[in-house]
Formats: C-alpha cells, structure tokens, sequence
C-alpha cells in the first residue's frame, strides 16, 4: 500500500429508485440495515451505481468531496439530493 492509498476512502453508490437524481454514497457495501429506516423508506430501493475510491483531490460532480468523505467516515453514509429544478409553472391560462 502506498502513502496515497492510505488517503482514499472507499465508496459504493446507490441511485433511488424513487426519486431522479438522489444518490446514497455509502463506507462499505450494501451496509443498508445502518441507515435510519425513514431514510430507506424516501430512498426506495437503492440500485448500485458505482464503486469509487474517493480521496480530497477526487472531484465529485455535485457534490464537495471533502463533505462526502467527512460523512462517509462519520455516518457510514452521505446522501445526495436531486438538483434544485424549477419547474415550468402554467398559470392555468392558454395562449
């Protein structure tokens, strides 16, 4: 093992099978039965994603991986929210 390797932290990830968009990065695999059940219950059933070895220059699309890894040793997990979407409103009205 490498200085570098002891660095990383590893990482599996799930996608919701209820909600677009919202992830669960978890510290060991399938270590679901950890989580607080009204999070599992949002979450769905959880489908893997990928398997990442994350460290501090890692770069994350949404998410700050410094707060991933923090979660990710603290909690065992870190869950990733959809974007922020502003939906098309209709006032009712037709043009």
């Amino acid at each position: 093992m490498t200085d570098s390797d002891s660095n990383t932290t590893p990482c599996w990830i799930y996608r919701s099978s209820r909600k677009d968009e919202m992830y669960l990065y978890l510290a060991r695999e399938d270590a679901f039965d950890d989580l607080p059940e009204a999070l599992m219950r949002q979450f769905g059933n959880p489908l893997p994603v990928m398997e990442l070895e994350l460290h501090p220059q890692r770069k994350l699309a949404r998410e700050d991986v410094e707060k991933v890894i923090g979660n990710l040793q603290n909690l065992g997990y870190h869950l990733q929210m959809p974007p922020n979407l502003v939906p098309d409103l209709n006032d009712g009205q037709t043009i």
